[in-house]
C-alpha cells in the first residue's frame, strides 16, 4: 500500500460520506419531515469538518513542518468549536438532537463502507 492508495481511499471516505448525508437527510425528510433532515444535514457536515481536521493534523503529523497559524489553532480547538456548534445548532436554532446527533455518525458510516469496498475489490482482483 502506497501513497496512492491512501488518497484514493481518503477521497471515496470524501464521497462516501456525501452519499451517506444526502441518502440519510432524504431519509429524514421522508420519515419525519425537513426540519429533522436539516438537522441531520448540519450535523453531517460538521462531523465532516472534523473529519477534515483529523485529516489536517494526520498531515501535519507526518509532515516535516508545523501547521501554522489559524491551522494550529484549528487542531487544538476543534472539539471545543464542534461543542459550540452543536450547542447553536439544538439549543439556540432549536433543533432536534437526535437526527444532528444521528448526522454526526455520517462519517463513521462513510468510512465503514470504504472498508467494505476495499474487502469486496480485493476478491476481484
Amino acid at each position: 500500500m502506497n501513497e496512492d492508495f491512501y488518497r484514493r481511499a481518503i477521497q471515496r471516505i470524501r464521497w462516501w460520506t456525501v452519499l451517506a448525508a444526502l441518502a440519510g437527510a432524504a431519509a429524514w425528510a421522508a420519515g419525519q419531515g425537513l426540519r429533522p433532515a436539516a438537522g441531520f444535514l448540519l450535523g453531517s457536515s460538521l462531523s465532516a469538518l472534523n473529519f477534515r481536521g483529523i485529516e489536517m493534523l494526520a498531515g501535519a503529523l507526518g509532515s516535516s513542518k508545523r501547521p501554522r497559524g489559524l491551522a494550529a489553532l484549528l487542531i487544538v480547538f476543534r472539539y471545543a468549536l464542534a461543542g459550540g456548534a452543536l450547542y447553536v445548532i439544538v439549543r439556540i436554532l432549536g433543533f432536534t438532537p437526535l437526527p444532528v446527533l444521528a448526522g454526526l455518525l455520517v462519517p463513521f458510516g462513510a468510512v465503514v463502507l470504504e472498508i467494505l469496498y476495499e474487502l469486496i475489490s480485493r476478491v476481484h482482483e
